[in-house]
């Protein structure tokens, strides 16, 4: 299809396609409905035709990466030239072995292991687009992706092979299924491992244009049937030069840990890409995440940099603080909003100041954020070099400094959805909307309020609940909250949080009053919760994000 024109400024060189199947390129929204793309640093300017896998891997030699570690965990460590073999090997089963040409879809289901980070690089390098989901979905959820996707191949974790053969029972075109990490892969011969093994360790990468296809990201689909969010081999490479080039800055001799799958584009990110493109290494661990087991594999490997969501950072903070991780200096925070309470608990326990930022599966990565000195008490950071954020009104007018509205973002990356008519909600008029309800001040530091839909207006009051969840946390008895409004005849809505206590602390009316007495000290007295309910637990998603829907009343 006929792609819509670019930034004016700065537009690319077009390549020629090498994905003979069009599926997902016949069902891109039409040009029209596509987000203004802008590559206006001298970095953006990438070639016409490029396979990202080529660059971060296949070039790491010329960069000098070749013999230093890339992939870690406790069993095995590869370096960059190993990596690159097992890939070779992988991309040579996908294309010899099981008819793979440059396009088709590959689901692919795992954890975050050096096996499902090959898979996906051997994708992506045959030139054919990965499908990565979520560890924990089941078979109807992946039933929803594969009508969506059309993959006819699948690699798997063995360890997740049974909701998976169930959707592909009742899902046929989803042809072929190949299981990885087993406990004994290369005994198998039906295994990935296998196969691979007697590949030669040599792959000519496919020569894709950069506006080829090489991902679909699938979003959780809390909010209706899921959305796959399309990335190109271009969007991808910008990435790189956009929030790691000015704001993370990693070296070759970093470290990674991190708690997002890279099924989620968050983890994707930080755990594999980013740090190829650096020069760096990632650990995955062979073992669950805890709060206190990610703190012992900190220090134990020595890693230097660690994503996760807030609610994790601000339970490994007593661990932290207890036995010391000299080696991190580098704490990513994204998938929901960093309460202040919470940088202050691990800036105190480490003496690490967070980098926060705001991303979004539709633009790839983070496109706001702040690191070290840059850091601003209560704002998430400015926009990253390559991308412009601003504040504006429902008909998209930029608002004065100060005032609450809807973000809306123009970069190198944007939205583009397969086959969804959701598209014209996201992008207007060239700029994407996260969805989300920003203040904007005078120096350029956007301060985050809520998403669009959790904005809480009691008696003529605009209440963000995040605002809320910080001064709570503020309170030796809170460990998580979260914050919803409520219907009510005579306000409108009014404020109600749901508190998980920490041990010690009963959760009885002589509480709720303490803390909305603290609340009040500490924010706006209107802005208090009127009503409070205890909890044991918060629903959160796989990748530790809030689902605030859940604790609505049903319509």
């Amino acid at each position: 299809m006929t792609q819509p024109a670019q930034s004016e400024t700065a537009a690319p060189a077009r390549g020629v396609s090498a994905q003979t199947d069009r599926f997902v390129h016949d069902h891109l929204p039409p040009p029209e409905q596509w987000p203004t793309l802008r590559y206006d640093l001298p970095e953006l300017q990438l070639p016409a035709q490029v396979n990202l896998v080529e660059v971060l891997l296949d070039q790491a030699q010329a960069k000098g990466f070749a013999h230093r570690p890339l992939l870690r965990s406790n069993a095995r460590t590869l370096n960059y030239a190993q990596v690159a073999e097992q890939v070779n090997r992988i991309a040579r089963v996908l294309t010899e072995d099981l008819g793979v040409v440059p396009g088709n879809r590959v689901l692919l289901r795992g954890g975050n292991s050096i096996g499902m980070a090959l898979a996906w690089l051997a994708v992506v390098k045959a030139g054919a687009i990965a499908v990565a989901t979520m560890p924990l979905l089941r078979a109807g959820e992946l039933g929803d992706i594969i009508n969506k996707a059309q993959p006819a191949v699948a690699l798997c974790d063995a360890k997740l092979i049974h909701e998976l053969a169930l959707a592909q029972a009742a899902h046929p075109v989803l042809g072929t299924l190949l299981t990885f990490n087993s406990t004994d892969a290369l005994a198998d011969p039906a295994s990935l491992e296998a196969r691979a093994a007697g590949k030669p360790a040599s792959f000519t990468a496919c020569p894709t244009s950069a506006d080829d296809i090489a991902l679909l990201a699938f979003t959780s689909g809390t909010t209706g049937s899921p959305k796959a969010a399309v990335h190109t081999h271009r969007d991808v490479l910008a990435a790189c030069e956009t929030w790691p080039r000015h704001i993370l800055r990693a070296t070759p001799n970093d470290v990674v840990m991190g708690s997002p799958p890279l099924a989620f584009t968050f983890g994707l990110g930080g755990m594999l890409i980013f740090p190829m493109w650096a020069g760096a290494s990632v650990y995955y661990p062979d073992i669950a995440y805890t709060p206190e087991a990610m703190v012992r594999l900190i220090r134990e490997v020595g890693a230097t940099i660690c994503y996760t969501a807030p609610t994790f950072y601000r339970q490994m903070a007593p661990f932290a603080k207890a036995v010391g991780i000299p080696s991190l200096h580098t704490c990513v925070s994204a998938g929901e909003s960093l309460p202040d309470a919470t940088r202050t608990l691990w800036r105190e326990a480490t003496g690490i100041e967070m980098t926060d930022g705001i991303g979004a599966t539709e633009m790839f990565h983070i496109f706001i954020s702040a690191a070290g000195a840059d850091v601003r008490h209560g704002a998430i950071g400015k926009a990253v070099p390559g991308y412009t954020a601003k504040v504006v009104n429902d008909a998209g007018v930029e608002l004065p400094r100060g005032t609450v509205g809807k973000l809306a973002v123009i970069g190198p990356t944007g939205c583009k959805y397969l086959a969804d008519e959701r598209q014209t909600r996201y992008v207007k008029d060239g700029w994407n909307y996260p969805g989300d309800a920003f203040v904007q001040d005078a120096d350029g530091y956007f301060f985050y309020q809520a998403r669009d839909d959790d904005m809480i207006i009691t008696a003529g009051y605009n209440v963000g609940g995040p605002e809320v969840e910080d001064a709570l946390l503020r309170h030796p008895a809170v460990a998580e909250c979260a914050v919803i409004g409520l219907p009510d005849a005579e306000r409108g809505m009014v404020v109600k949080a749901f508190c998980v206590l920490k041990p010690g602390f009963t959760g009885d009316a002589a509480l709720v009053k303490t803390l909305q007495d603290h609340v009040k000290a500490t924010i706006a007295p209107f802005k208090y919760p009127r009503q409070i309910e205890f909890r044991d637990s918060l629903p959160r998603t796989e990748t530790g994000k809030l689902q605030r829907f859940k604790l609505r009343p049903a319509p």
